[in-house]
């Protein structure tokens, strides 16, 4: 299966394919350099790494690997410098390209890496956790997080491919897999309502982790991301929308300290204060509530906040939120199933009071 990521002469394909890691083909359709870099971390590295150096290697090229701690909780500026001494100790020059084996921490690290190395060079994305492939890697997003705030650091550099090997998920832990399905839920609440129903159907496969039912999410999902970047490339509008959850997600994140808490399972209890809020005001029916709130719990996310989370600690956190545009907050929050839009178009105290019954049910 392929896709097209559409942006004139920076377009890029999306490619969903069995055992595309090894597979030579692939690779000479999207690899030309004569160096090429792959950044992957510890828990990868082991069993990925060798299959993708077999797709890569040819005569003549240069083929260097870094292998980087795993985890949310090294994806600062320390590890990112440990990119660039590699590269500039191995002398890469503007031609080489990154390759990122890994989830969304690798995919972002390497993703900057490849936007500021002599200002800039060429990366492909290779996402191996089902949240990276569905989402993280699509669209040019990276960057590092911040003691202050997560992803503060960064800049859109769009990757020359992604290529997505359908079977390394055999081995995510099935806590990653629900990790993972919570950026695909939000692809239904956002904008697809069939795609919605669809999960509410097909939850149970996913969940055994069916090959089928995996590859018809994935492509779905980075359809559907795909058409969103193309519009909007520089989330200066309906991109926006993508991060339903994510403000109060970022919040639990940072609170917690990263790693704490998988990004999945902090936006799948953001989906929730979303559609709280968003019933709130009066713009969704209980039944879209019900629904949102059956399906996230169905995929193995919390709808609910950790009990240390308190309404100030979710104010400090939202208030660096980069949906803020001259002081006022802006959330994303549904209108409909599968409707959604970016507002600060609401009263101060209908957010409070959505944080207060949040964090009241877990006190």
């Amino acid at each position: 299966m392929k896709l097209t990521v559409e942006l004139g002469d920076r377009s890029y394909p999306i490619l969903i394919q069995p055992h595309a890691l090894q597979d030579v083909a692939v690779w000479d359709d999207c690899v030309a350099h004569a160096e090429v870099v792959v950044v992957t971390n510890d828990v990868v590295a082991p069993l990925y790494l060798d299959a993708l150096k077999a797709g890569l290697a040819r005569p003549g090229r240069r083929l260097l690997t870094l292998v980087l701690p795993d985890g949310e909780a090294h994806k600062n500026q320390s590890t990112l410098t440990l990119i660039y001494d590699f590269l500039l100790e191995n002398n890469l020059s503007r031609k080489a390209v990154l390759v990122a084996l890994g989830g969304g921490v690798v995919g972002d690290m390497t993703g900057f890496a490849a936007a500021t190395y002599q200002r800039g060079i060429d990366f492909i994305q290779v996402p191996t956790t089902l949240l990276s492939q569905v989402d993280s890697s699509v669209g040019g997003k990276t960057g590092i997080n911040h003691p202050l705030g997560k992803n503060m650091i960064g800049a859109f550099k769009q990757p020359v491919a992604v290529i997505i090997d359908s079977t390394v998920l055999c081995t995510l832990p099935a806590r990653e897999l629900s990790a993972g399905l919570a950026e695909v839920i939000k692809y239904g609440l956002i904008g697809d309502a069939d795609f919605f129903e669809w999960l509410e159907q097909g939850m149970p496969a996913l969940l055994a982790n069916d090959a089928t039912a995996v590859s018809e999410a994935v492509y779905r999902s980075c359809e559907s991301k795909a058409r969103i970047v193309a519009a909007d490339e520089m989330e200066q509008g309906v991109r926006a929308t993508l991060n339903l959850g994510h403000t109060f997600g970022h919040a639990i994140e940072a609170e917690m300290g990263y790693g704490a808490w998988l990004h999945g399972e902090a936006v799948g209890a953001g989906m929730a204060m979303a559609c709280a809020m968003s019933q709130r005001l009066g713009w969704i029916s209980d039944d879209v509530v019900t629904r949102a709130l059956t399906l996230i719990t169905q995929a193995g996310l919390p709808v609910e906040v950790p009990s240390k989370m308190t309404p100030s600690a979710f104010l400090k956190h939202m208030a660096r939120d980069k949906k803020v545009e001259s002081g006022q907050l802006r959330l994303v929050l549904l209108t409909d199933l599968g409707k959604a839009v970016v507002t600060g178009d609401f009263s101060p105290d209908v957010l409070e009071q959505t944080l207060q019954e949040a964090c009241a049910r877990v006190a």
